[in-house]
């Protein structure tokens, strides 16, 4: 992004298909989802958030605040008007439905702005994720919310600690477990998890699949036995209950990863496109280091 000093308003952006026309920095916002959530809490934008719905995991901690919950899940176009937002951001496209926060059209009818995660658009697909897009993404909340400053030096932080990681060079194999029981949902080719696994030099079985989450079966599996499981760990399926699975199912039990534990955990709100991404890879690259294949 180019230097500069200051955002100048109107400010025109276009976003998962939508142009936006903004006045002035949002003052009052709602976020759905973590991803939305954590990336302004980062940026020091605490005070404008006035109503937050469909988080994933509690905050981290030093990202801690006292934000008004609207929702465990996705509040209702009736609750997110109630706060008088100015600005939502969704970490989801399907977070603006009409049975949800309200469509894009009705609420710019409205005088409200809304935002889409960029990694997270479906009406217009997004290219592969990498860590230059999401690092445009913070740089564009940055212009959005004129804190160019604060965005410019969260991603300088995060492209340090990016570039500090060492790429495992073993050549192993990777499944992206992140829930599902009698058919898995798995990391592919296009997203949070691809990015990740590229940057812990592991290869994605389903790096080929131009998804960003795919099903798959567990016979397809085992038949590839990976050399690494990565866990993600969520309140309603956690780590620790995906290894049951594994090891209980018959046809799981007998993949070497599962034999001798080689799983990788990421806390689901890590998972996906946000400011979590960095340093949960580097957390996960010294749990790979951690990993023995001597067996």
């Amino acid at each position: 992004m180019p230097a500069q000093a200051a955002t100048i308003y109107p400010h025109l952006i276009d976003n998962c298909g939508v142009v936006i026309s903004l006045d002035g920095p949002p003052q009052r916002v709602v976020t759905i989802k973590s991803t939305a959530t954590e990336l302004l809490l980062s940026l020091g934008l605490a005070e404008t958030i006035v109503g937050v719905g469909f988080q994933d995991g509690p905050l981290p901690d030093h990202l801690a605040a006292n934000l008004p919950i609207l929702s465990d899940k996705l509040p209702s176009q009736e609750v997110v008007l109630e706060t008088e937002p100015d600005f939502i951001y969704g970490g989801w496209e399907s977070n603006f439905a009409a049975d949800g926060a309200g469509e894009r059209a009705t609420l710019a009818q409205l005088g409200i702005a809304t935002y889409v995660a960029p990694a997270a658009c479906r009406s217009v697909p997004p290219p592969k994720l990498t860590f230059e897009r999401l690092f445009a993404e913070f740089g564009e909340m940055g212009v959005i919310f004129d804190v160019i400053d604060a965005a410019n030096g969260l991603i300088d932080q995060q492209s340090a600690l990016l570039a500090s990681i060492a790429s495992d060079d073993r050549g192993l194999t990777a499944l992206w477990y992140s829930s599902g029981t009698k058919t898995p949902y798995l990391g592919a080719g296009t997203n949070a998890p691809a990015m990740i696994m590229e940057a812990l030099g592991l290869e994605n079985l389903y790096a080929d699949i131009e998804e960003g989450w795919i099903s798959a079966s567990w016979e397809a599996i085992v038949a590839a036995n990976p050399d690494v499981i990565i866990l993600v760990d969520a309140a309603w399926n956690s780590a620790e209950q995906k290894k049951t699975l594994l090891a209980e199912n018959p046809i799981t039990s007998q993949l070497d990863a599962v034999i001798h534990q080689r799983y990788l955990v990421i806390p689901f709100p890590a998972s996906e496109a946000g400011v979590r991404n960095v340093p949960a890879t580097a957390d996960m690259a010294a749990q790979l280091a951690g990993l023995d294949f001597a067996e």
